[in-house]
């Protein structure tokens, strides 16, 4: 039972919630979580808004929507409210952007509420088109008001309109940005027009506004925008990878052309930096062209040959215009004879067949 003024004032707010649900102000889908709103609040208060009883006697003969209308009516009147009320609010003309200069009467937001009803009722029976009608002639009327431009989002992203649907909810968290649901309209509408960076943001930011970690519907729309943000990425990355590998490095295996390049060479116009023939050139050699056949049936005799610290000295050597190396000299080193025995095929002799089971090419 309710028993400070504070724990009445919370069971009113929650009765206010539930009519609302029913009385055309909310839609159907709201349902879920104005009832969880309830909950967090009569678990905050202390108080149980199932109770029709305790609600009865906190509310007493007037809604509190009753009793805030009677405290416009006098706001407006010009009376101040009792000390410990709540201040009065700005108006539109000095702090809503793009609202009309002329702050609408207590009448007009009745006419403008009633066309949002009317709205809200096409909505739920998805006829979308007259839905935004209703919403457009609302906010004829009341401009300022970011409840009927993030409902009018809500149809346009149900008809498809999802550029219109996010200049609407645009709109609309600039004019609340506490109003949570302006945020989600605005994700969804940003990730259905491909956007998937600005829908986590926008998601972001209503669980930010929403509090104790979000609601699992916002949660559930920033976790969807950035598996799509983290795809991205991955498809991104993947393709700066493949073009880092080249056409001819096979994902990332040494081919002919790394080689060639190694020693300054591959180029088709005769020799490179230290006077080393072109790729075609040494091709044209049957022994060479024997051990290139060698080479690409076995890749990991092709890494080895170009992290050879020895081949490596010998290409920096090269080609920094350090002529050529003693070959000689070099095939004292017993891993680059073993090498070169290998690309031979075996131990065959030079210029002759490849040995070592080297698969044949097809014509």
């Amino acid at each position: 039972m309710a028993t400070t003024s504070k724990q009445r004032l919370a069971l009113a707010i929650c009765d206010f919630l539930s009519t609302s649900l029913t009385d055309g102000t909310l839609q159907a889908e709201d349902k879920d979580e104005i009832e969880i709103a309830i909950n967090c609040i009569g678990g905050a208060f202390g108080v149980d808004a199932s109770d029709k009883e305790a609600v009865s006697q906190a509310v007493g003969s007037q809604s509190l929507l009753q009793i805030y209308s009677v405290y416009e009516k006098l706001k407006n009147a010009g009376q101040k409210p009792s000390a410990g009320g709540p201040a009065p609010a700005p108006s539109a003309s000095s702090s809503t952007p793009g609202a009309s200069s002329t702050v609408p009467t207590d009448e007009q937001k009745k006419q403008a509420e009633a066309l949002k009803s009317k709205g809200n009722a096409a909505m739920a029976q998805k006829d979308y088109t007259t839905a935004i009608d209703f919403y457009t002639q609302a906010l004829d009327i009341n401009p300022g008001n970011a409840v009927f431009l993030s409902n009018r989002a809500a149809a346009y992203s149900a008809k498809g309109e999802h550029a219109s649907a996010k200049q609407d909810a645009e709109a609309a968290v600039a004019l609340d940005p506490r109003y949570t649901k302006a945020w989600s309209r605005l994700g969804l509408a940003r990730f259905a027009l491909g956007d998937a960076k600005g829908s986590m943001e926008a998601y972001q930011k209503g669980i930010e506004y929403e509090g104790n970690g979000g609601s699992d519907a916002m949660k559930k729309g920033f976790e969807t925008a950035k598996r799509r943000v983290d795809e991205i990425a991955a498809e991104e990355a993947d393709v700066a990878a493949a073009t880092r590998s080249g056409p001819g490095g096979g994902g990332g295996t040494p081919s002919l052309a790394d080689l060639a390049g190694m020693f300054g060479g591959g180029g088709r116009g005769g020799g490179g930096g230290g006077g080393m023939p072109d790729l075609s050139s040494i091709m044209s050699n049957p022994m060479f062209a024997s051990m290139a056949q060698n080479l690409m049936s076995n890749p990991d005799m092709m890494a080895n040959l170009m992290n050879n610290p020895r081949l490596r000295e010998m290409a920096n050597q090269f080609g920094g215009g350090g002529g050529m190396p003693d070959i000689g000299s070099l095939m004292n080193d017993p891993n680059i004879a073993e090498m070169a025995r290998n690309m031979m095929g075996g131990g065959g002799g030079a210029g002759g067949a490849p040995g070592g089971g080297a698969p044949g090419t097809d014509r």
